[in-house]
Parts: C-alpha cells; structure tokens; sequence
C-alpha cells in the first residue's frame, strides 16, 4: 500500500488488562491502513505469543545493545523487564503510507510525546478500577503479587491520562473500536 501520504504515528496507552491488544485487532479488521508497531520486550512469552507478532522477545544483551546504537524511538523498564518501539520499523511503515499504532506504556508514552509532540495520543481507560482487577483475574496469567502491582500501576498510569489528546473508555468493544476509527479520520 504505497499511497504517497505519510502515515500517521499513534501513541495508544492504557493500563494492563484494559483490553488495548482486543481493541487493536479489531481495528485493523476494519481499517486496513493500520499497522502495530511490534515492540521489542526482555519477558518471557505468554502462552499463544509469537515471536515477531505479538513482541520481539530478546535477551537483555540484544535490547541493550540496540540501546547502545539509538534504536529506540522509546524504550522503558517496566515490572522488571526493557520494552522497547524499534524505530527503523516504524519509519519504514509511516513512509509506506501506514498509520503506525504505538502500544506502549504510559513511561514510554510520555518519552514520545516529548520527541514527537504532533503525535496522535489516545489513552484506553477502563469503566472502572473492578473491572480492571476482573480483566486482570480472568487471564489467570499472574500471581496475586503481580495483579496487586498491575492494578498498583494502572492507578498511576491513569493519572497521565490527561496528557493524552483522547480519552477511550473501553467498556463495549464496537463502540470503543468505532469512537478510535472515528479520532483517526477526524485526524487524518
């Protein structure tokens, strides 16, 4: 798809378990001008990830090596592991006339809006903190430790959420899907 436009870069943040992964697959079901920046991680895969599609898992070595050659758009340590946007990825995309979806934390996120303050910021927020903690317990993938530091973190986190240009509160998936598709076009 080489129209000869630019893409658009989009900063999309929200807390763990708020649901960014679901909302991101349906819209580039609907949208085929939208492309995610895989991003580069230290942790171990989850169950059903895929290496290249999901993250790119590296050593600690290989992230901080590409550290060490400006790599990075942004990159940020987070409950114990380097997550990290490859750049030459996203330039290659945006070039390509994509509109590049940045998932990344809220650390992360305020790093690219200091680089790139035209960027499209929208942070996904869930209806409320229990349903977070709902989300976060029927994934079954972390120990009550980590749920706590989860839902320690998405407090902090939301409290940038004022930073961002948009605000989604993701409690039905098609409305919180068509309201994002609504924010790019507007953007466009």
């Amino acid at each position: 798809m080489s129209n000869k436009k630019r893409g658009k870069l989009v900063l999309y943040s929200g807390s763990s378990g708020v649901g960014k992964g679901t909302l991101l697959g349906e819209l580039m079901k609907k949208d085929e001008s939208i492309r995610l920046s895989v991003s580069n991680t230290t942790r171990k895969p989850r169950e059903g990830e895929i290496d290249g599609v999901h993250y790119n898992f590296l050593t600690r070595k290989q992230f901080v090596d590409l550290i060490d050659k400006d790599g990075y758009l942004e990159y940020a340590e987070y409950c114990g592991n380097y997550y990290g946007t490859p750049k030459q990825q996203v330039e290659d995309m945006l070039s390509d006339g994509y509109n590049v979806f940045l998932e990344i934390e809220v650390q992360g996120g305020l790093q690219i809006m200091d680089k790139y303050p035209d960027v499209l910021s929208i942070f996904i927020l869930p209806p409320s903190m229990e349903s977070l903690e709902r989300r976060l317990r029927r994934r079954g993938t972390e120990t009550e430790d980590v749920i706590f530091e989860r839902l320690s973190e998405a407090k902090r986190e939301m409290s940038f959420k004022n930073r961002y240009k948009y605000n989604v509160v993701n409690d039905d998936i098609d409305t919180a899907v068509n309201e994002i598709l609504d924010i790019l076009h507007k953007e466009a």
